[in-house]
């Protein structure tokens, strides 16, 4: 396998961007999630306009991880008004983090989540926070094993859908 690299993604990095959120998003629920509601999901959150918006916001930064300059997964992380629910100014919300399919166990979501830690670590932030489905078996064991712990919930609305998000947290002044 090829070295990983993660680089911070720009408004020159927008349509990869916007290819790579459209892919995982799609691999990650479209088996449980009707055609329509993945297909208006991508379309609104992932258009041209959205990500440029949020790509903008200096509260708000991407990273792409790349495979032999191929966009396999990404991460977003928001932290003060850009975060989805001010839980707390001084921490930082894991908004987004996927990797293509292809690439999962391959440790590509630990090298994000690493550089995650490492922002925030750098960022004197208390916690990192992020809301993952309560059906993304997957998703919550890694952040399971990587000490995030469940502190309440929230609705994510997809479509006509309404889901429980788990939020769980890493509190960093307790990590060693």
């Amino acid at each position: 396998m090829s070295k990983i690299e993660i680089k911070k993604a720009s408004l020159s990095d927008l349509k990869a961007l916007k290819i790579i959120s459209i892919q995982t998003f799609s691999e990650t629920f479209a088996e449980v999630n009707t055609p329509e509601n993945i297909e208006n999901y991508n379309r609104e959150s992932f258009s041209e306009a959205q990500l440029t918006t949020e790509l903008n916001n200096p509260n708000s930064q991407f990273f792409i991880a790349y495979s032999d300059s191929e966009p396999i997964g990404y991460l977003k992380i928001n932290s003060g008004k850009a975060q989805t629910e001010v839980i707390n100014d001084h921490a930082l919300e894991i908004h987004r983090i996927y990797v293509s399919q292809s690439f999962h166990g391959k440790k590509v979501g630990q090298l994000l989540l690493d550089k995650v830690i490492e922002i925030a670590q750098q960022s004197a932030v208390d916690y990192i926070w992020l809301g993952v489905w309560e059906e993304n078996h997957r998703a919550l064991r890694f952040y399971t094993k990587n000490g995030f712990v469940a502190f309440d919930t929230h609705v994510f609305i997809l479509g006509e859908d309404k889901q429980t998000d788990l939020l769980m947290k890493l509190d960093l002044n307790k990590k060693s």
